[in-house]
């Protein structure tokens, strides 16, 4: 079985291209083309294991190139997205762009080489604020903001491409992913960051929101899960923990872990216009249960914590903390 990778270069991307090539899987891996030929987060891997993987640079809005890259492939894992929410409120085209027709692109080229399987990947934005607890896969949806509704519009392609044309696709829904090398944009990373840049007062946005919150690891395994099932084609299926934290509660638990005392202070910029706040998400996560015999490792207080320690550790090396800018909020 060779797997067809994009997004590989990202944050989920890289640690599972990692994991499968641990695992033995050959893998064709799609990274963004760029003109200094960064391969982000690939560059981390050991070099005598990335050896292993078909590295490709490309870019999922080219539906010609995808056509020919994704031949000779059995399973596709479509990963590559733009994510950060506050940029998608200033340049929603490329959001749609990419994440729409992007994913549009993706579906077409699986259609044309028949490929076994396609495992998308959706995001718990797509629900907006939740209404009913534990969030199942039929809670409505919301879009409340341009990413959210460029992602709503790539499950809905790919939901009509399974049911149209019998392409055998699986929609995986990962709610909030955190652990090492993801980008200061997302909350975790930031409030890491400032601990460790000695910040007098954490800025932070609204702190009453809650989220369900994922370390890599189980994520990863979700995944792999995944290409293992055959019972989950047609499906949408959560990966969540089913706990909730707000992120008050959440800055308090990394200081602590850190030996830090917490002093709050609320920034602008990181407040989302107000309709536009997802205040509540907490996943279902019995379809993962049931479909793909997934279940979450850290899904209690004392392996959260030792989930974040092991992120923390990792954003304290200063070897890893030179791979960001020193800015402690990026869009």
């Amino acid at each position: 079985m060779k797997i067809f990778v994009t997004g590989s270069e990202g944050f989920i991307g890289s640690h599972l291209t990692e994991h499968l090539l641990k695992k033995n899987y050959k893998l064709r891996c799609l990274y963004q083309y760029n003109s200094f030929n960064n391969k982000g987060w690939l560059e981390e891997i050991d070099n005598k294991l990335l050896k292993k993987a078909d590295l490709v640079a490309g870019d999922i809005r080219d539906q010609n190139f995808l056509k020919n890259e994704i031949k000779g492939c059995d399973v596709v894992i479509h990963l590559a997205a733009l994510i950060a929410i506050p940029f998608s409120y200033k340049s929603a085209n490329s959001f749609l762009e990419t994440n729409t027709k992007g994913t549009l692109n993706i579906l077409e080229s699986c259609r044309e080489n028949r490929i076994k399987k396609l495992i998308c990947t959706s995001t718990s934005e797509v629900y907006g604020t939740g209404v009913k607890m534990p969030m199942k896969e039929d809670h409505r949806l919301l879009a409340q903001s341009p990413y959210s509704a460029s992602k709503i519009a790539a499950d809905q392609l790919a939901i009509s491409y399974h049911l149209s044309f019998g392409l055998p696709v699986t929609i995986l829904r990962p709610f909030n992913t955190f652990g090492p090398r993801q980008s200061l944009r997302a909350v975790i990373p930031t409030i890491i960051n400032q601990a460790i840049n000695g910040k007098k007062k954490l800025n932070l946005g609204l702190t009453s929101t809650s989220r369900d919150f994922n370390f890599i690891e189980d994520v990863t395994n979700a995944f792999e899960k995944s290409l293992k099932s055959k019972k989950d084609v047609g499906q949408v299926i959560n990966i969540g923990t089913g706990r909730e934290i707000t992120i008050g509660k959440l800055a308090r638990t990394i200081y602590k872990i850190m030996g830090l005392n917490l002093k709050l202070a609320k920034d602008k910029k990181r407040f989302r216009p107000k309709k536009s706040e997802v205040l509540r998400l907490k996943a279902s996560n019995l379809k993962a249960k049931k479909f793909l015999n997934w279940k979450p490792k850290f899904n209690n207080d004392k392996l959260f914590r030792e989930a974040l320690r092991k992120t923390i550790n990792w954003y304290y090396k200063k070897e890893n903390r030179k791979k960001f800018k020193d800015n402690s909020f990026i869009l």
